[in-house]
C-alpha cells in the first residue's frame, strides 16, 4: 500500500520559524505511529512503532513506518520521544537505530526499560534520556514538556512541544480513568494550564472517537476475572499484550485470591514482565511464579498461564496452542481468557484462534461474552472534555482509521473548533503551522516497509500480490523444448500444478492448444524464447479462466535444443 498523494505537490522549502509535521505511519491506521516535527532545520520524532500484518499480507512479520523522507537527514534528528511502551509506538525503533545508532531516545522509566530490553536483542546500545511527568527538556529548538496520561500501560505521557511557531500538544494514547489501578490519573490540570497558555495545534487520539460515553474503569474487570477463575475447573490461560502491565497485575491478583500459581509463556512476555517486576511496576508475591516445567507437577486447578497472542498473531503462543503446534495442549477443562480488544484488521485471525481453541474443548472467554477488557483509549465523552479544557486553535486527529479520525473531527467541531482549523490527513501529508494556522502544504511519498524474516524492505506490493495469487489461486508450470532450426516442438508441453488441480489429465485439452500455439509461432519465425513463453501464458490463462474460473500463477519455461 502506497501513499503517493499525486494530487498534492512536494512541500515548499520550510521558512524560518515555521513548524512542519507529517506522519510516516499511524494516520488512517492503528499502528506504525511515527510523527515527524521539523523547525529551523531540526527534527523531533514522536514515537516509532510497528503495524502487525493482516491476512492479505502473507508471510509478513511486521510493517514499519517508511523512513524514506528522513533517511538522508538523520543527523538533523535531535531526539525520538516515546509516549509509552506499546509495540505500535516503540516496535520500529530498532530498525531506525540501525540507520543511526546514536539518536537520543527520550521516554519514561518503564518505556525506556522496555525498549532497552528489546534493543539488547538487536545488539544496539541506545543513548537514552529518562523523563517523567511534570518535567521539561530542551531538545534542540524544541522545548518539550511531559504530562501524565492514563492508558493501559504505566508511565504513559502526553507531549507538549513549544516551538517558534507555537505550542503543539500531542495526547499520545489517552483515557480519563478516574480510578486507575496505579492511582496515576491523566493530568487534566496540566491540559487546562496549556489551554490557558494557548494550544496552537492539538493532536488527539482518535481510536474510540466513534464510541459514545466514557470508557469503564479498569477496576470493573476484577469481579469478572474473579468469576471466571472461580468457575474454571482446570487451568486458566490468559492471553494479553506483553506490555499490558495493568491487566497482568489484575490476573496475578486474581490468581493469588484463588491460590493458583502463575507461569509466563512467550519470550516477549517473560522479558517485559521481568522488567516491570524489577522496576516495581508489577507486584508478584514470593513463590507465586513457576516455570513451565514445574506446572506439570501441579494440579490443573492451581495453574494460570499468562501468554502472548491476544491478536491472533500466527507465531504467538496462543495461536500455536490453538494449532496444536505447542507443548501446551488445551482440553475441555481449560479456560482461555483473551484479555484484550480487537485491533481493526485482526478480526479474522482472532476468531480463527478462538475457533481453534474451542475445537479442542476449551472454554474461551473474550470481550464479546464477558467484560475481561476495557479500552485504553478515550471515548467520545472524554474527548469532548479534553477539547473543552484545551480550547485548541487547530486540531489534527491522529491514531485511528479514517472512520475514527472523522468522528474525532466532528467532536472538535461540536466544541467550537472552526472547520477550517480541523486538519484531516493521512500518512505522508505535510502540514505547516504558520501564524497560528495549520494547513496542508504538500505531501512526501511514503509506503509500507515490510519485515519478512531477516529481510527489511525487500518485499514489494508485487511480491505480496504473487503470494496472494499462490495462496488463493494456485500455481501451474508449463515446460516445452523447441528446436528453432527445424521450427518444431521436440518435447512437451508438460503441465504441472500445485494448489490448483493436481490431476494431470485435467490439462489434456489445453496441452494440445499450447502445442498448436508454439508450432504456429515457430512457423511464423518467432525465435525469441520470452515471446514463446508469453504465448504459452496467454493460452493457458485463457483456458483456465474459461474452464475453471480461476487465475493461478502461470510459469512457462521454454528451452532451446
Amino acid at each position: 500500500m502506497s501513499h503517493a498523494h499525486h494530487e498534492l505537490p512536494a512541500p515548499p522549502e520550510l521558512a524560518a520559524g515555521t513548524l512542519r509535521l507529517y506522519a510516516l505511519g499511524g494516520l488512517g491506521e492503528i499502528g506504525r505511529n511515527m510523527t515527524v516535527f521539523e523547525c529551523d532545520g531540526q527534527i523531533l520524532i514522536v514515537d516509532c512503532g510497528v503495524l502487525f500484518p493482516e491476512d492479505a499480507q502473507p508471510g509478513i512479520d511486521l510493517i514499519l513506518p517508511d523512513f524514506g523522507p528522513i533517511a538522508d537527514r538523520l543527523d538533523d534528528v535531535v531526539a525520538v520521544v516515546l509516549t509509552h511502551g506499546h509495540e505500535d509506538h516503540i516496535g520500529a525503533l530498532p530498525y531506525l537505530l540501525r540507520l543511526k545508532a546514536d539518536i537520543p531516545i527520550v521516554g519514561s522509566r518503564l518505556t525506556l526499560a522496555f525498549i532497552e530490553a528489546k534493543l539488547r536483542e538487536h545488539r544496539i546500545k541506545p543513548f537514552t534520556l529518562e523523563v517523567r511527568e511534570g518535567t521539561r527538556e530542551k531538545l534542540g529548538v524544541f522545548d518539550v514538556e511531559f504530562l501524565a496520561v492514563n492508558h493501559s500501560i504505566p508511565d504513559a505521557l502526553a507531549v507538549a512541544i513549544r516551538t517558534p511557531a507555537g505550542l503543539v500538544l500531542h495526547t499520545g494514547d489517552i483515557k480519563l480513568d478516574q480510578l486507575p489501578l496505579d492511582g496515576r490519573i491523566t493530568d487534566l490540570n496540566g491540559f487546562a494550564r496549556l489551554g490557558d497558555e494557548g494550544v496552537d495545534l492539538f493532536l488527539v487520539d482518535s481510536t474510540n472517537a466513534d464510541v459514545p460515553g466514557f470508557v469503564p474503569s479498569e477496576r470493573e474487570i476484577m469481579p469478572v476475572l474473579d468469576s471466571v477463575f472461580a468457575k474454571a475447573p482446570g487451568r486458566v490461560i490468559v492471553a494479553s499484550f506483553a506490555s499490558h502491565v495493568h491487566r497482568i497485575q489484575q490476573v496475578i491478583d486474581t490468581a493469588e485470591m484463588h491460590d493458583r500459581k502463575i507461569a509466563f509463556v512467550g519470550r516477549s512476555m517473560v522479558r517485559n514482565m521481568g522488567v516491570a517486576r524489577d522496576l516495581g511496576y508489577l507486584r508478584i508475591p514470593g513463590g507465586m511464579v513457576v516455570s513451565i516445567d514445574e506446572l506439570t507437577e501441579l494440579p490443573d486447578d492451581q495453574v494460570v498461564l499468562i501468554c502472548t497472542g491476544s491478536q491472533g498473531e500466527p507465531m504467538a503462543v496462543l495461536s500455536r496452542i490453538a494449532n496444536r503446534n505447542h507443548s501446551i495442549r488445551v482440553g475441555p477443562d481449560d479456560t482461555v481468557v483473551l484479555a484484550s480488544s480487537l485491533i481493526p484488521g485482526n478480526e479474522n485471525a482472532v476468531y480463527r484462534v478462538i475457533n481453534g481453541l474451542t475445537r479442542w474443548g476449551a472454554n474461551v472467554v473474550h470481550k464479546g461474552n464477558a467484560r475481561v477488557h476495557v479500552s485504553g483509549h478515550a471515548s467520545a465523552g472524554e474527548l469532548l472534555y479534553l477539547y473543552n479544557i484545551v480550547k485548541p486553535r487547530n486540531v489534527l486527529p491522529v491514531h485511528g482509521e479514517w472512520r475514527h479520525m472523522r468522528a474525532n473531527a466532528e467532536l472538535a467541531e461540536r466544541t467550537g473548533v472552526p472547520l477550517d482549523r480541523i486538519v484531516l490527513a493521512e500518512d505522508g501529508i505535510v502540514i505547516d503551522l504558520v501564524d497560528g494556522q495549520a494547513s496542508i502544504v504538500g505531501a512526501v511519498p511514503v509506503g509500507y516497509v515490510y519485515v519478512d524474516g531477516s529481510s527489511v524492505g525487500d518485499i514489494t506490493e508485487a511480491s505480496l500480490t504473487d503470494r496472494r495469487v499462490l495462496g488463493e489461486e494456485g500455481f501451474i508450470s508449463v515446460f516445452a523444448a523447441v528446436d528453432i532450426a527445424t521450427s518444431t516442438v521436440v518435447a512437451g508441453p508438460e503441465l504441472e500444478a500445485r494448489g490448483f488441480h493436481e490431476d494431470p489429465e485435467v490439462f489434456a485439452p489445453v496441452r494440445d492448444e499450447v502445442r498448436a500455439a508454439l508450432e504456429a509461432a515457430l512457423a511464423d519465425d518467432v525465435t525469441d524464447v520470452r515471446d514463446l513463453q508469453q504465448r504459452i501464458r496467454r493460452v493457458v490463462g485463457k483456458w483456465v479462466s474459461a474452464t475453471h474460473r480461476r487465475r493461478p500463477m502461470i510459469v512457462p519455461v521454454v528451452i532451446e535444443v
